[in-house]
């Protein structure tokens, strides 16, 4: 294999892929990844980790603390997923992406060794990313978890600190039907003798959390029972919050529902600093006031033109999406023009409730096998009285609702992290 394109081509197409595949590509257990990470060398142990769950906010939280972390001077790894743009986006260091020819000499090697493990997309990326981040020698590695907890690939690491954000309905076909289901499934991440930090927890979940603590023996931490945020001022290019033990901080995550991210990650870093890992106030400050340039983080309540003023946001379940019409609704405008994609596994007909009607709508479709149709997206919409258009290209809705709005208008691109990509690719063709 000779070029990055074939390299990923392999990844996505000749390897089981949920993101591809949905149900079909979805690998629950570990037995491969441990096998996988046995063969080179049980690379995870060379560095300290942190290990990140949750349903929402995971990808924030994971940003937020690589920032603190490389703002202090230690040399971080982030693996997070999806990739928004290019796959080398969920493998960094530092905020830089892995080069393309080190994935292509891991591919490389792995169809060398090829046996009768067959390997999953995730499985392989997530053995190459705890392999990178080993040869380049980081001091801490910050790792997402991508589906669930206790059954992930990345659950293999025993990290000196887990997170879990919060809990809500999301991929039940495969954590459970209920809340408290998923919870434990996310739980699953937690460790004999870590300490683990929960952002988001109430009555059921919190008693689900507080008993799988006390059952494998991990000290839990409610970021919600500490006081630490006393005063949050949003802002349109960042988030002032006002903190009991780090002052004020501006912080580059400007969404509303960032605050919650916020205090989960500053519960965080206070537990980080008890179990003696040096974090300075200045680097809570500078991290969490550059965390998107520091780690060229996007996608989150993201603002990519100003007149019209063009948001986007990945929330796509009812928790997520919730949220961010909350602060839609706060925006001032003559017209909302909202391009929207969902993927066709998910609870299309729940999320479509929270969505407003006096919109222009552009109904989308990313281009992978698991997206909803336009048109079918469309005849669900309408029968709640959401009019618009169809497109079956990304690129194409965006650009039409551009167009269409007027500089005192607003454009809202989201339903799926899918939809943001192709956006994202789209935007940065034309700016190369």
């Amino acid at each position: 294999m000779k070029t990055y394109d074939e390299a990923i081509d392999y990844l996505f197409n000749q390897r089981p892929a949920f993101e591809r595949q949905g149900a079909g590509g979805y690998k629950p257990g570990l037995q491969t990844t441990i096998a996988l990470d046995n063969a080179y060398g049980n690379p995870h142990r060379k560095y300290k980790t942190i290990h990140v769950a949750g349903t929402n906010g995971k990808g924030s939280v994971s940003h937020l603390l690589t920032a603190v972390l490389q703002s202090q001077g230690y040399k971080v790894g982030l693996y997070t997923s999806p990739h928004f743009v290019d796959f080398a986006e969920r493998i960094k260091v530092n905020g830089k992406p892995i080069p393309l020819n080190r994935v292509v000499e891991f591919v490389n090697d792995c169809q060398q060794q090829e046996n009768d493990l067959n390997p999953s997309f995730f499985e392989l990326t997530t053995i190459l990313a705890f392999k990178y981040f080993a040869e380049c020698d980081v001091d801490f590695a910050v790792i997402e978890v991508g589906l669930g907890g206790r059954l992930d690939s990345t659950n293999i690491i025993t990290p000196i600190m887990s997170v879990i954000t919060n809990i809500s309905l999301d991929h039940t076909d495969f954590l459970g039907d209920t809340v408290a289901d998923i919870a434990r499934e996310k739980a699953g991440i937690m460790k004999a003798g870590v300490p683990v930090v929960i952002g988001e927890a109430h009555d059921e979940l919190r008693t689900v959390f507080a008993d799988c603590a006390r059952t494998v023996g991990a000290q839990v931490r409610f970021a919600q029972d500490h006081d630490e945020i006393e005063d949050v001022k949003p802002g349109a290019l960042s988030m002032e919050l006002t903190t009991r033990s780090h002052g004020v901080i501006s912080c580059q995550l400007t969404g509303t529902y960032q605050a919650k991210n916020a205090l989960t990650t500053l519960t965080a870093i206070n537990v980080l600093k008890e179990i003696g890992v040096k974090i300075d106030d200045s680097a809570v400050k500078q991290g969490f006031a550059t965390v998107c340039t520091l780690t060229s983080f996007r996608g989150r309540w993201t603002v990519v033109n100003d007149t019209p003023l063009v948001v986007c946001d990945s929330g796509h379940n009812v928790a997520g999406l919730s949220c961010a019409m909350a602060q839609l609704n706060t925006l001032k405008c003559e017209q909302l023009h909202i391009v929207i994609g969902f993927m066709a596994d998910k609870d299309v007909e729940s999320v479509l409730e929270l969505l407003p009607t006096g919109a222009r709508y552009y109904f989308t479709q990313a281009s992978t096998p698991r997206a909803m149709g336009s048109e079918k997206l469309a005849e669900m919409c309408q029968r709640r009285g959401l009019l618009g258009d169809c497109f079956n290209n990304v690129a194409i809705a965006y650009e039409t609702a551009i167009n269409n709005a007027k500089p005192k208008d607003v454009v809202y691109v989201g339903g799926s992290m899918y939809v943001l990509a192709e956006m994202f690719a789209h935007i940065d063709a034309k700016h190369d």
